[in-house]
């Protein structure tokens, strides 16, 4: 391979990360057509296909899979070169898609982000909050590079890291009944109207497996409502329309103002892992990379 392919390796590569040579072609800053024509010489050079077509997107065959790294070793030499050379350092820029259930997405990125800004100050992160099924969903399809859930999905394409840990407990108001104990019983949990998360989202999912391992389901307990989202239900306890199942990190704040109790539940295991999600079968960009390196150190944090 001359040096005249490293234009053509740097276009394979965000053709690679953007799963799309439309994307390619508006971030390179040229025609579609050029991505095209580029992305045929390096096929022509190297004599193997390098994407095949899918649903309106490309992906990479098991020969991209492995020219990309050798392809970032390559233009990260050269960026090396190119900076020692002229004493200045471009810095890591990019686009990075993330989509996130809601305790992630609510409770632990606004802790997290301002901190990725601070050290990646050109990288510009887009988070689209959603429940679980569909944070998998946008991953699996390429509409977001990287999904953060509350539970695991059954794909065959996606992998998930463990990054946090989490914790589900009975909430009641202030004044109730209830609210002095520690820990309830099954049998005092199925007596008391309870405010659900709706199909579809993690917590609910925990709540559901966890009644499952216990020999019980949903159908043992006093669902009398269900919501879209942890802050309704959390302010419909608050106003006594009956108690709920929710991570210890939706009411960290109003369990310790005192607005609302946590009880654990007797023979219900309600611990569980949040994990961070991607398609291996695209390649993942620099940002999503330094996005999954620096989320590294929350593994341990849990209120």
């Amino acid at each position: 391979m001359s040096t005249e392919q490293l234009p053509h390796l740097e276009t394979f590569a965000k053709a690679a990360e953007l799963s799309s040579f439309t994307g390619a072609s508006r971030a390179l800053g040229f025609t579609q057509a050029a991505v095209s024509q580029r992305i045929q010489a390096l096929e022509q050079t190297l004599g193997v296909s390098l994407f095949r077509r899918r649903g309106g997107r490309v992906l990479l065959t098991e020969a991209g899979q492995q020219l990309y790294p050798l392809a970032q070793r390559i233009l990260s030499l050269h960026e090396e070169a190119r900076q020692q050379l002229t004493g200045k350092k471009t810095p890591v820029a990019g686009d990075l898609s993330v989509a996130a259930s809601s305790v992630p997405g609510e409770y632990l990125l606004p802790e997290f982000l301002p901190l990725f800004r601070e050290r990646y100050p050109h990288i510009k992160v887009r988070v689209t909050v959603t429940d679980t099924q569909e944070v998998l969903h946008q991953v699996e399809q390429g509409l977001a590079q990287l999904g953060m859930v509350g539970g695991k999905g059954d794909s065959k394409h996606l992998e998930f890291r463990p990054f946090a840990n989490d914790r589900m407990a009975l909430v009641l108001p202030k004044g109730h009944p209830l609210a002095t104990r520690k820990q309830v019983s099954f049998r005092q949990l199925s007596r008391l109207p309870l405010i659900s998360r709706e199909t579809g989202s993690g917590s609910r999912s925990c709540l559901e497996q966890a009644l499952k391992q216990a020999g019980k389901s949903l159908k043992d307990l006093n669902i009398a409502l269900d919501l879209g989202s942890n802050e309704g239900i959390k302010e419909a306890v608050l106003r006594g329309l009956g108690g709920a199942v929710l991570s210890t990190r939706v009411v960290q704040k109003e369990v310790q103002s005192g607005r609302l109790h946590a009880l654990r539940i007797g023979g219900l295991a309600l611990e569980r892992d949040l994990f961070i999600v991607w398609d291996r079968r695209r390649v993942l960009p620099i940002p999503a990379r330094l996005f999954l390196d620096s989320l590294q150190p929350m593994a341990n944090h849990n209120p």
